[in-house]
């Protein structure tokens, strides 16, 4: 009976091992046809009118996500967890009108700052064709890191620090 627990244990952790390598994988081979220029938007409208000014000196975490997105329904509680401690512009692409982004803000109790890409400009300019996609960007504005697909809380925190 031991034999058999330590043989699926072993199987299973194979297996996680494998979806780990090819989900990586799978964000490198999407990642290569991303925007990789430096930030150079200065501010962004956001869906309550203010305008956010892109910080000096400070790493910026840009989001592009969509109420549609399965995926991104899981992702958003750890881009919400980051945002408290990092600068964060999420970017809702083709999801609807201002109330209904705001509807789904507060459904899933979310409340990082959002800016309304409702006819996809931000999505083409940075050529983003999978949701979610997350750009991180250091103090000076360069790209230093790309992910397209789920990210995890401790994996956005990672890369946030090294981007310091």
């Amino acid at each position: 009976m031991k034999d058999k627990i330590k043989k699926y244990l072993k199987e299973g952790i194979i297996l996680l091992i494998m979806l780990l390598i090819a989900s990586n994988g799978m964000s490198y081979y999407r990642a290569l046809d991303l925007n990789k220029d430096s930030l150079n938007i200065e501010s962004f409208k956001l869906l309550d009118n203010t305008e956010y000014k892109v910080p000096a000196n400070k790493p910026v975490l840009v989001h592009f996500w969509a109420t549609w997105c399965p995926t991104c329904k899981f992702e958003a509680p750890n881009i919400e967890k980051i945002s408290k401690d990092y600068e964060v512009i999420t970017i809702a692409v083709q999801s609807g009108t201002k109330q209904e982004i705001e509807n789904y803000l507060d459904e899933h109790k979310l409340t990082f700052k959002v800016v309304n890409d409702k006819k996809g400009l931000y999505s083409k300019k940075f050529n983003i064709k999978v949701f979610p996609t997350t750009f991180i960007y250091d103090k000076d504005n360069n790209l230093k890191f790309t992910e397209v697909g789920y990210t995890t809380t401790a994996g956005l925190y990672s890369r946030m620090v090294l981007s310091k």
